[in-house]
């Protein structure tokens, strides 16, 4: 089989293309290739919620998403290279998860197994929140799961249900099955791994990092933990997310120190939180991170004591980390590191860091790596329900808004358009509140924002550049853009893609499309062509 002749149907198959595609990565160097996934058996998958992380790569397996390798060479970075491949190959939104069982780093083999992609592909919104797959439509399940999460917008009146975490005790804990101190730990015989050649170093990147402050409350998010040493890692909260205002509110309080406990191998609705703002940042009150992760689960999270601080971490994580952040020593060296938008980000001079005091882990625990800028990081049904939630505030036509996180910063939003002005009124709200909206295209309703191709087509065929293009100057952006002249500032441009009405320069009438045309003749066209050459087309090319 040569490489032109995978397909998605294979991905979601007998795992044939997977295999062939890491036997290519590894065929270089001569490492071990892949063992072909089994047939698709979504009958044996495990049911959400998910307790574990395991659980949930079952389910993957059981539904043809997961390619199993061996052994790679990171110390030649093939493991990246194979996640560049499998973008290039299924794109960001296809791509298998990946479980290597040894990874070569630093000149030895390192037990893992180590995952990749783990919420990568659009199909693992469906099978976290317990919707149909659809294996020819990923973008159905997607919005399945995304619909449901609206309904619970609705009833919660823009906010996610909440059922409280229960805790219990260390003995029924899986995290706590190995418990390390003192000179017994040593970070760097795990499978943490260097993901670009110009990184600063091997990274711990897939964290919750747990804080607690007296004003804002527990929280959790997700912050890169350079690995320094046996027992000390580097810590990186972003100016102005929760984890740093924490430590510089102990800081400013002359405490010496700041406790954290950081959580791997987390349950995937735990993850999600970590990493997005499905949790607003508001109210009277700090919101229970993890008492929303039981609301989005529909089944309390069970938490377990940390063992030399407070802080209750999800009892069943693959791993917990322990430590000290020093707050009124200098800062260490930190970075750099590859960032979301593609590109090298800068080293930091001085930056928090963390002295490890204990580590407590699950037997022969599983690892995850963060591709960052290179993959889907987690499902994002939650928070794209959230944004749809949000835009209709102020903009009621709004239908749905998408990022494709393999074009970051380029933001789309279809419409209900019933009267002039609506589009641009739509992109300029995107545009003014989010932040990583630096172009903003808004299309007609009859435009599927998560087809790019459809977005193009539109583009091209309904704007005019002169009356239905508007920039905006110093606007809030991200500060892993490596464009900004200015830190945190950013011109943004805002496109209206939807059919110009009269009273906007248009056209009276604005002709259909010819596939709107053909439906409108014949509406059972396409289940017609399904039914009689929907297999001809789905195996062409896979001689």
């Amino acid at each position: 089989m040569t490489d032109q002749h995978f397909s998605r149907r294979d991905l979601l198959g007998t795992g044939t293309a997977l295999a062939a595609l890491a036997a290519t990565s590894c065929a270089s160097t001569g490492g071990a290739t892949a063992t072909a996934p089994s047939t698709r058996n979504p009958a044996a998958a495990p049911r959400p919620p998910f307790d574990t992380m395991r659980d949930y790569v079952a389910a993957l397996e059981a539904n043809g998403l997961l390619l199993r390798i061996p052994e790679i060479d990171q110390d030649a970075y093939e493991l990246t290279g194979l996640v560049y491949r499998a973008n290039d190959r299924y794109g960001f939104e296809g791509v298998p998860a990946i479980m290597v069982d040894r990874v070569k780093i630093d000149g030895r083999w390192v037990e893992g197994p180590l995952l990749n992609l783990l919420q990568a592909n659009l199909h693992s919104d469906a099978i976290v929140f317990g919707e149909r797959i659809d294996p020819e439509d990923s973008k159905a399940g997607y919005r399945r799961a995304k619909a449901r999460l609206a309904r619970m917008l609705e009833e919660g009146k823009g906010r996610y249900p909440e059922i409280p975490p229960v805790t219990i005790g260390a003995q029924q804990a899986l995290c706590k099955q190995v418990v390390l101190r003192g000179d017994e730990i040593d970070l760097t015989k795990f499978a943490f791994i260097q993901t670009n050649p110009k990184d600063g170093g091997r990274y711990v990147n897939a964290t919750s990092v747990f804080t607690q402050d007296p004003v804002l409350g527990s929280n959790f998010g997700t912050y890169r933990c350079q690995l320094k040493g046996p027992r000390w890692l580097g810590l990186n909260p972003e100016e102005n997310q929760a984890g740093w205002k924490a430590l510089m509110a102990a800081k400013a309080r002359g405490e010496k120190f700041a406790r954290v406990s950081i959580a791997l191998g987390q349950d995937p609705i735990v993850w999600l939180i970590s990493c997005s703002r499905v949790v607003p940042r508001f109210g009277d009150k700090p919101i229970d991170e993890l008492a929303v992760a039981g609301g989005l689960r529909g089944k309390a999270l069970e938490l377990v004591k940390s063992e030399t601080n407070d802080i209750l971490v999800p009892a069943h994580a693959e791993m917990i980390i322990e430590g000290e952040v020093p707050l009124q020593e200098p800062g260490q060296p930190e970075g750099p590191f590859g960032e979301m938008f593609g590109y090298l980000g800068a080293g930091k001079k001085e930056n928090f860091f963390i002295n490890v005091t204990c580590v407590t882990h699950r037997r022969s625990p599983w690892f995850v790596n963060m591709y960052t800028g290179l993959q889907r990081g987690m499902v994002t049904a939650p928070s794209d329900a959230m944004s749809d939630h949000l835009l209709r505030q102020s903009v009621p036509s709004v239908i749905e808004s998408y990022l494709h996180q393999d074009n970051m910063g380029i933001y789309f939003v279809s419409i209900d358009k019933t009267g002039p002005g609506q589009g641009v009124q739509a992109g300029m709200n995107i545009a003014k509140f989010v932040p990583i909206a630096k172009v903003v295209i808004v299309v007609d309703k009859d435009i599927d924002v998560l087809d790019k191709r459809q977005v193009l087509f539109a583009l091209g065929s309904r704007w005019q550049s002169l009356k239905a293009l508007h920039t905006l100057e110093n606007q809030r952006g991200l500060i892993t853009d490596p464009s900004l002249p200015e830190i945190r500032k950013t011109d943004k441009l805002v496109i209206d893609a939807t059919r110009q009405l009269p009273e906007e320069g248009g056209r009276l009438p604005f002709p259909s499309t010819n596939r709107a045309l053909l439906e409108e003749a014949l509406p059972d066209v396409f289940a017609a062509v399904d039914r009689r050459f929907g297999t001809v087309l789905r195996d062409w090319g896979k001689g």
